[in-house]
This record gives C-alpha cells, sequence and structure tokens, in this order.
C-alpha cells in the first residue's frame, strides 16, 4: 500500500497512529511484522513516513487519520489527536466524556477520517462528516470518498487480512524478540503467553525455547563446580585478569554455591557468558 500511494501521482498520505508508531520507533505487534516485511527497506520506508502531514485540507475537505477537537484549526491541532495516537485518545476522551469529537463539529467544511471502525457501512452525517473505517481489514469492506461530487464507493475485502496476517507472521516475529536478555520468569511468562497459538510450528518453537531454559538453569551446579576447579589452579593474579573473576574469587572464598550463581545469572544472556568465560559450552537459543 505504501508503494502505491508513493508512486501515485498527486496523492497526499497523512500521519496516522501506525506511522508514528514508526517514526517514534514503538513497535507494536503490527509494527514488527512490518519492519520484517520490509527488511532492508525499513530504514528508508521510516525516512519517508516522517515527512507525511498529520491533516490535508482543500477547498472542499478537511482530512486527517483519526480526530480533531472542533473549533480549532487543524494546523493548529495536537498531532497525537489528529493521528489517533493512545494518548490523543485519552485527551479526547477527557474532552468528550459523554460523546464523540464529531457530535460537537460545527463548522462548515466537511471533514473525512478513519481509524475507528464505524462498521460496515461508512458514518455520514449532514454530509459534512464522514467516517470512512469500514473495517477492510478485518474482512469487511474498503471505503472512498470522491470529491466534490461527494459520491461515496465501497468494496468488499477478500479476507480477514488482519487475522492471516498475525498468524503468518506470529513466529517470525517471536523469533526477533530478545529471549535471551528475558529474566527467567520474564521468558517462562513469554512462552506460555504464546503457546495458546494455533500454529503448531509456533507452539513447536516455543517448546524448544522452554527446553532451552530450562538445559541453562539446570547448569548452575556444573558452572559452580567449574569455577571451584578454576579458583584452586590459578594464581591470585591470574583471577584477578579472569574475565570471570568474581566468581573465582567468591569460589576461592567458599561463598559460591548455586543459590549465589542463581542470584547473578538472571538472565539467558548471563548464564551463557558465564559458561563462555569458564570454558564450558552451552547451547545458544535454537534457530
Amino acid at each position: 500500500m505504501v508503494d502505491f500511494f508513493r508512486r501515485r501521482p498527486n496523492s497526499v498520505v497523512v500521519m496516522g497512529n501506525h506511522e508514528r508508531k514508526h517514526v517514534r520507533g514503538i513497535f507494536s505487534y503490527a509494527q514488527e511484522i512490518t519492519r520484517l516485511q520490509l527488511g532492508d527497506r525499513y530504514t528508508e520506508m521510516v525516512d519517508w513516513m516522517r515527512t507525511l502531514p498529520y491533516h490535508f485540507e482543500n477547498e472542499h475537505v478537511r482530512v486527517v487519520h483519526a480526530a480533531m477537537v472542533p473549533g480549532v484549526p487543524p494546523a493548529e491541532q495536537k498531532h497525537e489527536i489528529l493521528c489517533g495516537s493512545t494518548s490523543g485518545e485519552r485527551q479526547l476522551a477527557a474532552l468528550f466524556p459523554d460523546g464523540h469529537w464529531y457530535d460537537h463539529y460545527t463548522d462548515p467544511k466537511p471533514v473525512v477520517f478513519g481509524h475507528h471502525v464505524t462498521g460496515r457501512q461508512p458514518m455520514i452525517r449532514d454530509q459534512r462528516i464522514f467516517g470512512l473505517d469500514t473495517g477492510a481489514c478485518h474482512g469487511w469492506n474498503l471505503t472512498a470518498l470522491c470529491v466534490p461530487g461527494f459520491t461515496i464507493h465501497s468494496v468488499k475485502a477478500h479476507a480477514d487480512h488482519w487475522t492471516i496476517t498475525k498468524r503468518r507472521w506470529q513466529l517470525p516475529v517471536l523469533k526477533t524478540r530478545p529471549w535471551r536478555d528475558h529474566t527467567w520468569p520474564e521468558l517462562a511468562e513469554a512462552v506460555a503467553r504464546f503457546s495458546t497459538s494455533p500454529d503448531p510450528a509456533t507452539r513447536e518453537w516455543l517448546e524448544t525455547v522452554a527446553n532451552w531454559a530450562a538445559e541453562l538453569r539446570a547448569s548452575l551446579p556444573a558452572l559452580a563446580a567449574a569455577a571451584h576447579r578454576l579458583a584452586g589452579d590459578l594464581t591470585a593474579d591470574e583471577l584477578r585478569h579472569h574475565p570471570a573473576a568474581r566468581y573465582l574469587f567468591q569460589a576461592r572464598n567458599g561463598r559460591l554455591d548455586q543459590a549465589s550463581l542463581a542470584r547473578r545469572c538472571t538472565t539467558p544472556a548471563r548464564t551463557l557468558d558465564l559458561s563462555a568465560a569458564l570454558g564450558l559450552t552451552l547451547p545458544d537459543l535454537p534457530p
């Protein structure tokens, strides 16, 4: 879709909440999928997103992605409200606790927006308010407004694209997560949360991750024993210059056991780093 509108002459694309997340480096699930889909093109695409305006206006209409505060010119609106970010949604809810912003829109120039799904049909009020998000990504309809005649065109989506896409990309996205840097409770919680996936390959890979984490945690006695052996074989000067010096001095002083190692090896990365420093080989995260 981005390529289509970048190539299409006279197109104007306004900033939405998803583009803003990319620009600000905030990665919800949809942004993680997009980053993987774009691959090497991602940085260039985000640079283009930085150039997008937050609104468009001509003699016929005002266009925003999500919303605007009635009575405030578009150029003076807060960006987070125009694009529908989480903070913008909270601000609108505080301003209009008993209704919607468009209930208070009285300007004569029509306003066009999306963001909130209005149902399978667009929301049209007084030929001045046009909510056009009719759930195309969820398998409903894709709706367009043509001006200056203000005619509506709507076509049915071919599929529930979001459901298909998030399932297809779940495993690739999970593999990009920083599993090595998760604490053990964080890792266990993430595995449990995603293990209900309907995708067998995802469940199988998560089971592999859980087994890998269990194997690392079970290695603590072997790490402690290796540290004690080294501490007894090296001189004090050699201990000071060893990459595992802290652990070796603890072992020499009789203060290194499995419990003390567990307090320090709180993540897979720390456990792997210590094993490498002690000359042991532990399995890394499986591909």
